[in-house]
């Protein structure tokens, strides 16, 4: 399974239209090799350079597994939104006090739909997905203010 961006590649830099510095809009995705027994996707987007631990951007599940994609600045309408770690449901783009950080866009498909609420936080996400992960992907990107 991969995911990417038409707009930055693997270990490059984010472009700031997708930041705090920008429209702070989720950039666009694409999906592929997706396991046919998959029932639904999981997105999580951190940054584990965060100085308090690492800062959840953006938590999606219950995405279509047959969904190629995500277009910039829009929401899968069958998706749920999970808490980022501003409080808020969505996503928050980059937004590093100081250096260049790392942003994690992971891709989880998994045998199972979840029965999670929206609002729902990393954590909790985390444990329902525990033993139902049949593949995983990473796109990283960067960014310093």
């Amino acid at each position: 399974m991969k995911i990417s961006s038409k707009v930055f590649g693997n270990n490059q830099l984010i472009p700031s239209l997708y930041t705090c510095d920008g429209e702070n809009i989720n950039p666009p995705l694409s999906f592929k090799d997706v396991p046919d027994q998959s029932k639904s996707l999981v997105l999580i987007v951190d940054d584990p350079d965060a100085p308090m631990g690492t800062f959840v951007h953006w938590l999606l599940w219950n995405i279509d597994p047959k969904k190629k994609k995500i277009a910039q600045n829009s929401f899968p309408k069958e998706a749920v939104s999970g808490q980022n770690d501003t409080g808020g449901l969505g996503y928050t783009g980059p937004c590093p006090p100081s250096g260049v950080h790392h942003y994690r866009f992971r891709l989880y498909a998994l045998d199972i739909k979840l029965d999670l609420p929206e609002g729902a936080n990393k954590q909790q996400l985390l444990q329902v997905i525990s033993g139902h992960i049949v593949a995983e992907a990473q796109l990283t990107s960067r960014y310093q203010r």
